[in-house]
């Protein structure tokens, strides 16, 4: 990182990320968790968070992909691509983090931290409806805590 671009708050998982469709909000979760460890993550951890991160990203994309390819959702030729883009990317990184290069890795965890919310409230959003209606005939119900009000710890 460098020091004129002060780092990002580490994305943290809230119901806010709720779509409705446990089995993606449960690989959602995961994610949100991995890139923020990354964000926050001394230099000697970025590469095993990243070969982490690798793996998560590899299974949870093939499963958004086969949901998508096997339910023939609409839509999904510019999601898979965009999935493909993002592990591609984390990909190159990798090679290039292994020769040193942490300042890339910096960017590409925070560039994940920005694209995720975007892509999770309009691809996974519409995949989520698509998927839960599939298996009970409508939208799901997402029920989320009021900024106004405290979780209890």
């Amino acid at each position: 990182m460098n020091e004129e671009t002060p780092p990002q708050a580490p994305l943290i998982w809230s119901d806010a990320y709720e779509l409705g469709f446990k089995p993606m909000d449960q690989l959602h979760e995961e994610f949100v968790g991995i890139v923020g460890q990354m964000q926050l993550a001394v230099d000697d951890d970025l590469a095993p968070l990243l070969d982490r991160f690798i793996a998560h990203a590899r299974a949870h994309f093939e499963q958004e992909n086969q949901w998508m390819i096997e339910t023939q959702f609409p839509p999904r030729e510019c999601h898979i691509d965009q999935h493909n883009a993002v592990l591609q990317s984390a990909l190159e990184v990798r090679q290039l983090l292994a020769q040193g290069d942490r300042a890339i890795c910096r960017r590409l965890v925070e560039a994940l931290a920005q694209w995720f919310p975007n892509h999770a409230d309009h691809l996974d959003s519409a995949l989520a409806h698509w998927m839960f209606k599939r298996a009970h005939g409508g939208k799901p119900l997402v029920f989320r805590r009021s900024a106004a009000q405290p979780v209890a710890p």
